[in-house]
């Protein structure tokens, strides 16, 4: 069942404010939106709104839809496309929540053609073209540098010029060999420290789920870049730069600046 917040924004003309009652308890419980300044979240609050009023939520796994989770997952999915617009999500309009992790048929072909088919427990999915799927319970564990929300609309913006490669539609006159040189140096060495943490079991600064591929990379340090930006940008300082151009934000300044 579709929340009433939802009934409510498709009703309007144009989108209205998302009210206090629900907005206010998100942000406050997320400290990457805390740190957003009066401006910012005046204008994530608006994006929000109008996301919700042209997206369609819906709910499996015995989960209950309600107001309360399509506003978490609007503000955070918002925040990448800040600064720039809504129209980067188009072409799809679907947001499947799960009540928790998933499964998901998978199949791959070996080098003889074999084909084997395989299920892959999973707790976001973005598809090209498609809905978004995400698991409620690991939405919830959003505030210290694990975001399946942000990661999965990472993927989107991936998408938006082919496959999910780590390499998303670039700023207008940004050249794309500094993005892959920065994106392929920070990928091989975080490969290698993956591969160094299994050898003496240790832990990774970042989710080594990050080394399965490029596209997953990009995903994973997006989910860093807006909670743990001090950690990125110290790890990978031109890796960030690449992201502050591409998503027009510097959150490791923006926090500074919240912290006074």
């Amino acid at each position: 069942m579709i929340g009433r917040l939802l009934d409510w924004l498709r009703g309007k003309p144009e989108a209205e404010p998302i009210p206090d009652s629900l907005w206010e308890p998100v942000v406050a419980a997320l400290p990457f939106l805390a740190a957003l300044d009066g401006n910012e979240q005046a204008r994530l609050r608006a994006l929000a709104g109008t996301f919700l009023a042209e997206k369609e939520f819906a709910a499996t796994g015995g989960l209950e839809l309600s107001d309360e989770i399509c506003v978490a997952i609007a503000a955070q999915g918002c925040l990448p496309i800040l600064n720039l617009g809504l129209d980067c999500y188009r072409n799809w309009v679907g947001i499947i929540v799960y009540a928790d992790e998933f499964v998901i048929p998978r199949s791959i072909e070996d080098e003889s053609g074999v084909v084997h088919e395989y299920q892959e427990v999973a707790s976001g999915e973005a598809w090209d073209g498609g809905p978004l799927l995400i698991s409620w319970r690991d939405a919830q564990m959003a505030g210290e540098g694990y975001n399946v929300v942000i990661h999965e609309f990472a993927h989107k913006l991936d998408m938006l010029n082919g496959d999910a490669d780590g390499i998303p539609p670039l700023p207008a006159g940004a050249p794309r060999k500094a993005w892959e040189d920065a994106l392929h140096a920070a990928y091989e060495h975080f490969c290698a420290s993956v591969d160094m943490a299994e050898a003496t079991d240790q832990e990774t600064l970042f989710d080594p789920y990050a080394a399965e591929n490029p596209g997953e990379f990009f995903a994973v340090m997006s989910e860093a870049f807006f909670e743990e930006p001090d950690l990125l940008l110290a790890e990978y300082p031109d890796f960030y730069a690449q992201l502050s151009a591409f998503y027009r934000q510097d959150p490791a300044r923006r926090i500074q600046l919240a912290d006074g």
